[in-house]
């Protein structure tokens, strides 16, 4: 048997349609499957992602008329309670604050009514002080001195002084006195001493008072 010689130059005859080489057929598609049906990255014979349904897309999905309303109506009581949680704060913080503020003034007028009990006692003290009783280091000095410390603690001032402008509302005019000169009702002289406990008189200062002369 003769071997055949092979020439590098002679054409290589490829393999006519119908031979050995392609008997099995054509190569199968990669990106087919064995039943023919195209297969992506995304998913399986052609289903993608977006086709993919969610929790939420499936109880949406099957959520009822019924599911609907109840689901409506605790929304609508919840936000009812939460309304009437805001109002009964705003009332609270409302009566706190009226409660606070009346016991205030409960507080100044029960002063007020331990203060009232001094007045004729300091108004002594000032009598003694002018008639030269109340001289420094005796025991009726000392004891006016305890006096007027207990009131000043408790928040009493004592206002109305000669020289002042008058005030009506501060001051009670027992006698009007025309002066040559005054340009203004302004206070001559003091008879006895106003008092007051913060926003509240005790007593008003009564004065006399100059008037400018006709």
């Amino acid at each position: 048997m003769t071997d055949k010689h092979f020439d590098e130059n002679e054409p290589v005859e490829e393999p006519r349609e119908g031979s050995e080489a392609n008997a099995s057929g054509p190569a199968p598609d990669p990106e087919t499957d064995a039943a023919g049906q195209s297969v992506n990255d995304e998913g399986t014979n052609g289903e993608g992602a977006d086709d993919e349904l969610t929790v939420d897309d499936i109880l949406a999905s099957e959520q009822t008329p019924e599911a609907a309303a109840e689901d409506a109506a605790l929304a609508d009581a919840e936000n009812a309670l939460l309304t009437d949680l805001k109002r009964l704060q705003a009332e609270y913080a409302n009566y706190r604050r009226r409660t606070e503020e009346q016991r205030a003034i409960d507080i100044e007028r029960a002063k007020g009514e331990a203060a009232k009990g001094l007045l004729p006692v300091l108004d002594d003290l000032d009598r003694a002080g002018q008639h030269g009783d109340l001289v420094e280091g005796t025991p009726f000095a000392v004891i006016a001195d305890k006096v007027r410390s207990v009131v000043e603690r408790l928040g009493v001032e004592a206002y109305g002084a000669a020289g002042d402008e008058f005030d009506p509302q501060q001051h009670e005019a027992i006698f009007q006195q025309p002066t040559p000169g005054a340009e203004k009702a302004t206070i001559l002289e003091v008879v006895e001493v106003g008092y007051r406990l913060g926003g509240v008189e005790l007593r008003p200062a009564k004065v006399v008072v100059a008037v400018p002369a006709d």
